[in-house]
């Protein structure tokens, strides 16, 4: 197994006197955040304030248009939203432990509610429309807040987002870790590596061998964790990863199918239309006029 694409487990650490982090990372290049997939034990609620990028969330890869919010449970794996040509003003990351106000805390009858959205934030949410807009505010208007009310507010944040009905579930039809350490190294191992290498062919026995595992034993198993072949895992990878090029980048289709991992163009333009709905050159031209 290559040693250097093994992940290591994030360590957030609260700033003195706070029960949970909340950072901002602002649009330049000294500010970044960890952009391979990675995981950590706390619950991450992400504000990206305009812009675009892409969703990489456990097994859901998806590309996102004027600023995104998401909720991702614990030790759900996941990439950073930015990068240099997102476009986007800030990106406010809360990052708290279900735990963070006492072990049965949110037990609670007055918080049931909010326990059940932190359940389904296992499979990571997405907020749409208004509710993106309006709690995306509230998350920024955090930052300028002492400790207390700061954590008064994260608990409102939360119960609003419990409220609403406008969100997706990314991981709705698959993705199940069995609550180990080993199960998310090996699928950071697997998921780092397809980011790593996407562009070029990649086979089961490469693959395989990069997590120590046999041929057939790694397709039950990314299956059964993902609920995706590996196969279909990398080319919606390719296909999100052209999404992105045909919003961010002014380059021919062909540059893109090609930039994408696709070595045929008559394929790449099937794949696409397969997995948007609509052709490259169609998804280009509606671009400007799609809100989110």
């Amino acid at each position: 197994m290559n040693t250097g694409n093994k992940p290591t487990l994030e360590r957030i650490e609260p700033e003195f006197g706070s029960s949970f982090s909340f950072r901002t990372y602002y649009s330049n290049p000294d500010n970044k955040r960890n952009t391979f997939w990675h995981y950590h034990p706390e619950i991450e609620l992400v504000y990206v304030n305009g812009g675009c990028g892409k969703r990489q969330i456990g097994s859901h890869i998806s590309y996102y248009r004027n600023g995104d919010l998401i909720l991702i449970g614990s030790l759900l794996p996941h990439c950073s939203f930015t990068d240099s040509l997102t476009g986007h003003e800030c990106e406010s990351v809360i990052q708290f432990k279900q735990d963070l106000l006492g072990e049965n805390f949110f037990q609670s009858p007055e918080l049931i509610g909010i326990r059940n959205l932190l359940e389904r934030a296992k499979k990571g949410i997405v907020f749409h429309g208004n509710t993106k807009r309006q709690i995306g505010a509230r998350i920024e208007e955090l930052k300028n807040k002492e400790a207390f009310p700061r954590l008064m507010g994260l608990l409102e944040v939360l119960k609003e987002l419990e409220k609403s009905d406008n969100y997706t579930i990314l991981n709705a039809g698959g993705f199940i870790l069995e609550a180990s350490f080993q199960d998310n190294d090996r699928i950071n191992i697997i998921f780092n590596f397809v980011k790593k290498e996407f562009k070029r062919s990649i086979s089961l026995d490469e693959i395989s061998q990069e997590v120590s595992m046999t041929i057939p034993a790694f397709c039950r198993y990314f299956k059964k964790i993902t609920g995706k072949t590996f196969t279909r895992f990398v080319n919606e990878y390719r296909l999100t990863h052209a999404a992105k090029l045909l919003h961010e980048k002014q380059i021919s289709i062909t540059d893109v199918c090609f930039e994408s991992g696709f070595n045929n163009f008559s394929h790449f333009n099937k794949q696409f239309k397969s997995f948007t709905g609509k052709s490259p050159s169609v998804y280009r031209n509606e671009l400007k006029f799609s809100v989110s």
